[in-house]
């Protein structure tokens, strides 16, 4: 009986990961426009003479080609879809933080097309310059919309009532918006959820405002798991503090 092999030829697709694998290759987490995240063994890519090492790289858009089924399909191809520059070093560790909460809270083999469209968008936009605070929270939304934990910006969640720009609210996940006082702790402003809701985040009050809610939004997502790029981040803020860097 002949074995059906799946092929799939020049998919375009981002690497989130990779680690070694023996001597000279290498276990590629990666995330496909068409086939969603999955693993993909890339033989012979480590080491002096690999072809496709400088090819293989976070953060630039490939097309992939790869055999096999499950979990151990083979990477049979690679190739740049763009020559784009590097992200720009200020804007690493928010890009692998991007790769962090894909790796994370996406399941393998399900494709997301408008998921991986956001993704390219916000990668773009890091390497061209974008602001880095209103990228990363208008992804963080958009994934959280596309993973079906999308949030009600503009409602109260007990009695229906629209959120107003000049009232505050509380911020529970899986619960919703409830009114409070400006001065309670945690208070987020109607105008910076309003913002929030359109995409349109520009003040220091909305970026903050949307920072916190959407971090308790996706910390109940990952379910008490650490993220490592946050983790790195603080120890990095922490470590400038105490030389003045």
């Amino acid at each position: 009986m002949t074995r059906n092999v799946r092929r799939i030829s020049l998919a375009p697709a981002y690497i989130l990961h990779h680690r070694p694998y023996r001597d000279t290759s290498r276990i590629l987490e990666v995330i496909s426009r068409d086939h969603g995240r999955l693993s993909l063994f890339a033989r012979g890519v480590r080491g002096p003479k690999a072809k496709l090492a400088s090819v293989l790289q976070p953060f630039q858009l490939l097309l992939l080609s790869w055999s096999g089924r499950g979990e151990a399909a083979q990477l049979t191809g690679a190739e740049s879809a763009d020559s784009n520059p590097a992200v720009p070093a200020g804007s690493l560790m928010a890009s692998f933080y991007l790769n962090e909460l894909l790796m994370k809270l996406t399941t393998r083999h399900d494709p997301q097309p408008a998921l991986f469209d956001d993704y390219h968008a916000t990668v773009d936009g890091l390497r061209r310059g974008m602001l880095l605070e209103p990228s990363l929270r208008i992804f963080e939304k958009r994934l959280l919309d596309t993973l079906g934990y999308g949030l009600d910006l503009a409602t109260e969640a007990q009695t229906g009532k629209p959120v107003e720009p000049d009232e505050y609210y509380h911020f529970r996940p899986a619960q919703g918006l409830f009114p409070t006082v400006a001065e309670a702790a945690g208070a987020v402003s109607g105008h910076s959820l309003i913002s929030l809701a359109n995409e349109e985040l520009q003040t220091v009050r909305d970026l903050e405002d949307a920072r916190r809610v959407l971090q308790a939004a996706l910390a109940q997502c990952l379910e008490g798991r650490e993220l490592t790029t946050r983790a790195v981040a603080r120890a990095v803020i922490r470590t400038e503090r105490f030389t003045g860097a």
